[in-house]
This record gives C-alpha cells, structure tokens and sequence, in this order.
C-alpha cells in the first residue's frame, strides 16, 4: 500500500469509497503526483491541484487549490470564508456528480498548464 492508501485505511466506510474513488480518478489524471502533505492527500503537476479533506461529520471536501480562479459553472464550489481554495463536501459516494467533477479536475489542469512563472530579477 502507498501512503495515501494507508490513510485512507483510517477512516469510515462512507469516507474510506469517496477517498478511493477520488483518489483513483485524479491520480489517473495525466502527469498528476500526489503525496500526503499537511495529514492530507494532495495531488499536483506543476502547482497543487487539489486536496482532500476528510471531516469530523463523516463528510469529505475536495477542495481546489486556485479554486477563486475556476469557472464554477455548475455551482458546485464553495468559497466559505478563504481566499483561494474552493471545496465540495460529499457524504456518500452515490452523491458525487461524476460529469461536473470532471469537468472541475480538467478546467484545474487546465489553470494550472497556464502557470505564470515570477520574473527573476
């Protein structure tokens, strides 16, 4: 098992499908790493993309990174009181809209191919 394995291992049963499933469907996603980084699950390419979050209600937040920055078109991201990142809070696996997401995962790979790099001085 990997690391992100291993923590999902940790949690309910609800939490422990979400996990999985988000966790194979983004790490499938082309030139995306991920690794555990603040005692969560995060998944990168040139910036972090995103991570997730598992809650203390049983819930678990995918959150986006540049989540100010994305569309938001389905109305599924919630800001909540942060500057940049945007999550969605799912509680059962049946409940995750599997077009929108992808359509969020790809419009986030999208935002991040387009880096701007600092100029150097």
């Amino acid at each position: 098992m990997d690391a992100i394995e291993n923590f999902i291992a940790d949690y309910t049963a609800d939490q422990q499908a979400i996990l999985h499933y988000f966790h194979q469907l983004i790490k499938d996603l082309p030139k995306v790493s991920s690794k555990i980084s603040y005692r969560v699950p995060f998944y990168y390419r040139n910036r972090w993309l995103c991570y997730l979050n598992p809650k203390k209600d049983g819930g678990v937040d995918l959150a986006f990174c540049r989540g100010n920055e994305l569309s938001n078109e389905n109305g599924l991201l919630e800001i909540k009181n942060r500057k940049l990142i945007a999550s969605i809070t799912f509680y059962k696996l049946k409940d995750i809209p599997k077009s929108a997401i992808n359509e969020i995962l790809h419009e986030a790979i999208l935002l991040d191919e387009h880096v701007l790099k600092s100029p150097k001085k």
